[in-house]
């Protein structure tokens, strides 16, 4: 018993020692760890939220908050981690006796990483660090430079996947847009427009000097927040908003061009060997010497200003700026003038919680319109014919098809007026630190105003109809308004943003035209059309419509470590375009991406790794563009015949059904994965590849129906499947850097492939819808070139394949029509490089499209043994042995492959030293200097848009100039 108590003794002291032990342990341990607090920023002072601080060797860390402020427990001797793309990652060493709170700044990486850039993401900027959609960025520097007649040209070969077609040299066009492939057949394929947060504007209100970046938004993880607007893509382009104090600006330029290619066919010297040498009796030489392409060109002198002025502190600020543009074209009366000024700014209050923003973006443009009758005429007429006879006056030969086209460009009057006004309010209240309230208020006006003259001794429909003048005017406005909650917080590891909104668009659209014929003189041109004795059924019209939009839409970011990616966004959209058991569409999507640079299992690779992130993202879009106003209604419209009211004893106009209901019609549905992979090399090289597959359901077209039991024997109807995929690949290298010499270099490549899955149902069948009408062309009325099929894509071409000509000079053709080639491209390239050496600064870009196919229809038709020598030939034609009539086949379908040289600049950047500027830089860039292609028209790049005739190139073609520019920056 005593030994036991004994034990117990023993037993009670040892655990006392324990006890003492463990709480001098836990004390020491206590004594060994800081409470580290600081706060992470840049060079210049600015808070970087989301940098990421770890305790060395563990997986122990935490985020900077929104004002870059982090806290860290850790222990004396380790080693903290800092790290934030796109910069250099800093060491702090934890000591006893180090200062709190710490103050860490982070240098920029050698190449500061697309990563690391503030891009808009629609209702809002997110860091490109924590995007897990497919979003493609454009700074203001790197759009294309040059002679800019419309704001969509400057991302010519800047985005991939993103093709930017310019089918024309006229200054009065445009481009087309299209993003990872068409997605309709009947409606719109233009990604959505958005200026300063303001969805569906026309791109050419704001101009391109304004423009401080472009985001572009391509999958559905990206694009579902504008839901049933959101189906190709969204490009968001946000403008200039300086905070500099007193910045005074001026840009401008002078630029020269000349036609850079046109059709090699017979001078009057050939034109007359070939009379002689094949002994033609009857032909007729009228002694003249006429190049007729060459009559119609001229050289082109266009000039662009631009000054602005901007004066802003961290309370208030201002921007206004001024533009004007001249583009002569290439084409004699053809001419783009356009002026523009644009008016911002922006207040704080409440202690800066308060900001409210106003801004101004207006333009006028006027120009002239061209007749494109003029190019087929130059390329029928033949060479020995003079432009005017001996009496001065135009010379015009009887017959089909010979009007003189110098005198169809001269003898007419065309003058045609737009105007663009974008106005905006914003306020952006911070409700609670972390909530801020934003509301937008904006309105756009469009309108264009026509006119037109052709006087009474005019070859072309003047003389028929003793004069003809022409009046219209469309109007559209947009009125909207869009609020939203955005809360963002930071805690610990954790990083949350929420977004709810809602959002009112109405649009109203309106317009009237009249003509009038018989005028005894010419002198009041399209300004007094009752002047005109003739007038007819049709001669005056008007309309007006009305639509609207109401939307809710949310979304939620979360961001785990800095490293792990979540997104998801959901919009409901109710249309007044959509049918009655169709009024309200949901739109989600889902997204999330993974940076894998930061995982542990990855340290083998931190030496040349900057960044490695993998993104999946899923969407459902939609497109409500196709349905226009009032097409689900049943409509009733002016009959083709009269009746006799018995009541008031007149004749007069019948009315009828022109449009069934259709109560189930709904936008076009596009649903899209993509996967991405960004990575950053070395410092030295970034980009991103892109993998994408989206389907596109409930296709709209209009369908032939029976008669009964519809009234009207077609209806507009949502029935077919389109698919799209393709891969992309963005790289932006830093090849060579120095204290003197830079060395920058770019790339986007884009493949996709387009297929109908589906034209019918069991209520609305199509087989085949033909399409690339050729019947404007001599003996091949009723003729299509083209075909809208399941299992093809869309510009199709389909007919016979030609084996030859056989000894008699005829075509050799198949037996059965089949697929000729598509004139959508498999490839998209854009390549460039810029290169600075102290003061000089040399660049170049690249564009190219590679696999599609053009049916030369002008060449079909100019090779036609029937022409001589009534009409002109090409030069080829004479060696080409063909006997028999112009007949379609794929004997005319070529491949249109081309790499174009867009831009060379060579630039200097004067001594401001010296001058008194801030800045001063002179250059001289040319445009289309070459083009290497095979294609044997006048120019390879051709309309690929719409659902007509893609691909085809048909006496319409105005040439593309040459340009070179001589420019001036100035800043003070």
């Amino acid at each position: 018993m005593k030994i036991l108590c004994k034990s117990n003794y023993y037993r009670k002291y040892l655990w006392l020692i324990m006890c003492s032990f463990v709480l001098s342990s836990s004390l020491y341990a206590q004594e060994d760890n800081i409470d580290v607090t600081g706060v992470i920023v840049d060079e210049q002072g600015e808070p970087l939220p989301g940098a990421s601080v770890f305790i060395a060797g563990t997986t122990t860390g935490t985020i900077s908050d929104v004002n870059g402020h982090f806290e860290i427990v850790a222990s004396v001797g380790s080693q903290l981690i800092v790290s934030f793309v796109g910069f250099e990652k800093e060491v702090i060493d934890v000591t006893s006796s180090m200062e709190l709170p710490i103050r860490i700044t982070l240098t920029p990486s050698m190449v500061t990483l697309d990563e690391a850039v503030v891009v808009a993401v629609g209702y809002g900027t997110m860091r490109k660090t924590d995007l897990t959609g497919s979003i493609a960025s454009v700074a203001s520097e790197d759009l294309k430079k040059g002679v800019i007649n419309s704001t969509e040209q400057v991302l010519q070969g800047r985005v991939a996947g993103l093709a930017v077609v310019q089918g024309s040299g006229d200054p009065a066009s445009g481009a087309t847009l299209r993003l990872r492939g068409g997605t309709s057949l009947t409606a719109s394929n233009n990604p959505l427009i958005v200026v300063d947060g303001i969805p569906g504007v026309d791109i050419n209100t704001v101009q391109p000097s304004e423009i401080k970046s472009i985001d572009v938004l391509k999958d559905a993880s990206a694009t579902a927040i504008y839901g049933s607007r959101g189906a190709n893509g969204v490009i968001i382009i946000t403008t200039n908003r300086d905070e500099t104090e007193g910045v005074l600006e001026y840009s401008g330029y002078v630029a020269i061009g000349e036609v850079a290619n046109q059709l090699d066919l017979l001078s009057a010297n050939q034109w007359r060997q070939y009379v002689r040498e094949n002994n033609i009796a009857g032909a007729v030489d009228y002694g003249g010497d006429t190049d007729w392409q060459k009559e119609l060109q001229q050289t082109s002198i266009s000039q662009s200003h631009a000054i602005s002025f901007s004066n802003g502190t961290e309370n208030s600020g201002y921007r206004a700026s001024v533009n004007y543009l001249e583009n002569e074209g290439v084409i004699k009366t053809t001419k783009l003038e356009r002026i523009g000024a644009s008016l911002s700014g922006y207040q704080y209050g409440l202690d800066g919680k308060l900001k409210v923003e106003a801004g101004l973006h207006a333009n006028r443009d006027e120009w002239h319109p061209l007749n494109y009758m003029i190019f087929e005429r130059s390329y029928n007429l033949s060479p020995v014919i003079p432009v005017r006879d001996e009496n001065g006056e135009f010379t015009n030969i009887s017959g089909t098809n010979y009007e003189n086209p110098v005198e169809i460009l001269q003898n007419r009057t065309a003058d045609d007026k737009r105007d663009r006004l974008l106005a905006y309010l914003k306020a952006e209240l911070e409700i609670l630190p972390g909530l801020k309230s934003i509301t937008n208020l904006s309105y756009e006006y469009n309108s264009h105003k026509g006119n037109l003259y052709i006087p009474s001794y005019a070859v072309i429909t003047g003389r028929t109809d003793d004069g003809y003048g022409q009046k219209s005017l469309g109007e559209y406005k947009n009125q909207q308004l869009e609020t939203y909650l955005n809360y963002e917080r930071v805690m610990d590891i954790h990083r949350f943003n929420l977004l709810a909104g809602y959002s009112y668009l109405e649009n109203i659209y309106e317009g009237f035209g009249a003509e009038r014929r018989g005028f005894d003189t010419d002198l009041f041109l399209y300004n007094n059309l009752a002047a005109g004795q003739d007038f007819r059924a049709g001669d005056v019209y008007s309309y007006k419509g009305s639509a609207k939009l109401v939307s809710f839409f949310g979304r939620a970011n979360y961001t785990l470590h800095g490293k792990y990616m979540f997104t998801g966004t959901i919009r409901r959209d109710g249309s007044s375009r959509f049918g009655e058991n169709n009024k309200w569409g949901v739109f989600p999507s889902g997204s999330i991406a993974w940076r894998l640079s930061d995982e542990s299992f990855m340290d083998w690779s931190e030496q040349w790794l900057d960044n490695l992130k993998l993104r999946v993202g899923y969407g459902v879009t939609g497109n409500q563009e196709g349905i226009g106003e009032y097409k689900s209604l049943p409509l009733l419209g002016v009959g083709s015949e009269m009746y006799y009211d018995a009541e008031s004893e007149k004749w007069k106009q019948s009315y009828g059904p022109i449009q069934n209901a259709n109560p189930d019609l709904k936008w076009e549905s596009t649903e899209q994965i993509n996967i991405g992979l960004d990575f950053a090399i070395k410092n030295r090289i970034i980009g991103s590849l892109e993998v994408y597959q989206k389907k596109t359901s409930d296709l709209l077209y209009t369908y032939e129906v029976p008669q009964p039991p519809y009234l009207v024997g077609t209806m507009l109807a949502n029935v077919g499947d389109l698919s799209n995929k393709g891969v992309e690949l963005t790289i932006d290298a830093n090849i060579m850097s120095g204290k003197d010499f830079n060395w920058d270099t770019n790339l986007t490549l884009s493949s996709n492939h387009q297929e109908i899955d589906k034209l019918s149902n069991q209520a609305y069948e199509t087989d085949i819808i033909y399409s690339g009408s050729l019947h404007s062309l001599r003996g091949m009325s009723n003729q299509f070139s083209q075909i809208i099929k399941e299992g093809y894509p869309v510009g199709t071409f389909w007919g016979y394949k030609c084996s030859g000509l056989d000894e008699n000079g005829a075509f050799i053709l198949g037996e059965e029509k089949t697929e000729l080639g598509n004139a959508q491209p498999k490839l998209n390239l854009g390549f460039g490089m810029s290169f600075t050496y102290k003061k000089f600064d040399a660049s170049f870009s690249t564009y190219g499209m590679f696999g599609q196919k053009v049916l030369n229809a002008t060449a079909m038709s100019m090779n036609d043994p029937n022409r001589l020598p009534a009409q002109n030939v090409p030069d080829d034609f004479l060696k080409s042995g063909i006997t028999s009539d112009p007949t379609f086949s794929d004997y005319w379908i070529e491949n249109a492959s081309f790499l174009r040289l867009q831009t060379a600049t060579l630039g200097y950047s004067l001594p401001v030293e010296t001058l008194g500027f801030s800045n001063a830089r002179i250059y001289v860039t040319g445009e289309n200097l070459f083009v290497i292609t095979g294609y044997s028209g006048v120019d390879p790049e051709v309309n690929i848009g719409g659902l007509e005739s893609p691909g085809i190139d048909m006496f319409n073609y105005y040439p593309k100039p040459r340009t070179i520019s001589f420019g001036v920056n100035i800043s003070f």
